[in-house]
């Protein structure tokens, strides 16, 4: 796996073990202007990693060092979710600038990438997230196009739950509740189901509390077979 240094001098030290990786979107019109942003000493962003349309693979910070990906944040307890993760910014105009599928090429090399870093750092199924997880109420990305069903039949991120279970009848408070024992924030509760449903149900995302949001939730919450988090 060929990757590229592309020093950003957006980074600091950590006060976490690397626990999790996130998955972003650049959401920016092309992968240069992404490229720059994220190496200005003005904007304050960076991430460890860009992961271009064609595969090519940039390295920005070291992964020892606290890039600034995640911004305002939370996922299973952690706020500094910088501290504890590997950011990684797959190229894509996003929902701003005409939001498309992700090309197999870049998938391709987005995979060993991943699989490597989850080996090397012990990062579990479930700690494998999009920006729109740790961030429901500021963040799409990387969005419903994104192909977290490839990666989860690698076993490199949870699969949507298939298991046919029967409503459990939560009423949306305790919808809410278990949706924050999975991990989500749910401050704002109709972009946490927004950001659920993107990412575990991407072809209807209505904010709506229904039973297939319960039955979902309630399976992945459930011990195996369906897999670790």
């Amino acid at each position: 796996m060929k990757i590229i240094d592309r020093p950003s001098p957006n980074f600091d030290e950590r006060t976490l073990p690397v626990t999790m990786l996130v998955l972003h979107y650049t959401g920016m019109e092309d992968a240069q202007s992404a490229i720059d942003r994220l190496c200005d000493p003005e904007a304050k962003v960076s991430a460890h990693y860009v992961v271009k349309e064609d595969g090519e693979i940039l390295r920005l910070v070291d992964e020892e060092k606290r890039a600034w990906h995640a911004g305002r944040s939370h996922w299973r307890g952690i706020k500094d979710v910088n501290s504890a993760s590997i950011g990684i910014e797959i190229v894509n105009p996003g929902h701003e600038f005409g939001y498309r599928p992700f090309p197999d090429a870049q998938i391709s090399t987005l995979i060993p990438l991943i699989a490597d870093i989850e080996k090397r750092h012990g990062i579990t199924r479930g700690n494998v997230v999009g920006h729109s997880d740790i961030a429901p109420a500021r963040k799409q990305d990387p969005g419903e196009l994104f192909p977290w069903g490839k990666l989860a039949r690698l076993r490199l991120a949870l699969p949507r739950p298939t298991r046919n279970l029967m409503d459990p009848c939560w009423t949306d408070g305790g919808f809410l509740l278990a949706l924050e024992r999975f991990g989500y924030d749910v401050k704002d509760p109709e972009a946490a189901v927004i950001a659920f449903q993107r990412r575990f149900r991407p072809e209807m995302i209505d904010g709506e509390i229904d039973a297939e949001c319960r039955m979902l939730l309630l399976a992945l919450l459930l011990p195996k077979p369906q897999g670790d988090d």
